[in-house]
């Protein structure tokens, strides 16, 4: 069973439709008792750093319980942020902490926010990019992240600097872009995602 946690942001439905075309059923939850059950955790967003913190106060056990666990975990977009510790669009706001590291807003000169079509650098291994190259994937969004451990950055996309697209770490795996609007080859990375499942 997936479980995508509502927390009170957008772009919970257009997730749940990507696993859907898959043929994989994921239901969208805010009761921790059915997180806790689950086989797999999906956190999207979209929105404010801070806002969707103050939303996730609730939460913040079941996810970490979860990730200690060693269950699959995947993060989208702003999903993807704020597994970390800060970010400067919400200054003074603390993050999730799974991973080190600061929540940037892109630099100015740049047409912010990114959005659009950018192909992937593949930088290392990561089983949700099995089958993954240099493929365009759908990205919206004006911070990104810049971790503590450069390790965990299994793929970047340039947009005048070097965004970090997907991070990987054991069983947690978080996506920038949106797999959900990325097509065919978006779909893949939640087939793979779903291969982790036990």
């Amino acid at each position: 069973m997936i479980s995508i946690i509502n927390y009170g942001t957008g772009n919970l439905r257009s997730i749940k439709n990507g696993f859907s075309k898959i043929g994989v059923d994921a239901s969208i939850t805010d009761d921790i008792y059915e997180m806790e059950k689950a086989d797999a955790i999906v956190l999207p967003g979209v929105g404010a750093f801070g806002r969707a913190m103050e939303h996730l106060e609730g939460f913040e056990g079941i996810i970490h319980n979860h990730i200690n666990a060693g269950k699959p975990f995947l993060g989208v977009c702003l999903g993807l942020q704020v597994l970390f510790s800060e970010s400067q669009e919400s200054e003074g706001i603390r993050g999730l902490g799974v991973f080190k590291g600061q929540v940037t807003r892109l630099p100015e000169g740049l047409k912010i926010p990114h959005m659009g079509w950018n192909n992937l650098k593949i930088r290392r291994k990561c089983s949700i990019l099995d089958g993954i190259g240099s493929d365009y994937m759908y990205f919206v969004h004006s911070y990104y992240v810049k971790p503590e451990d450069d390790k965990i950055i299994a793929a970047t996309v340039d947009y005048g600097v070097d965004v970090p697209a997907v991070i990987c770490r054991e069983n947690v795996f978080a996506t920038q872009f949106h797999p959900e609007k990325s097509g065919e080859v978006g779909l893949e990375i939640l087939k793979n995602f779903v291969r982790n499942i036990p």
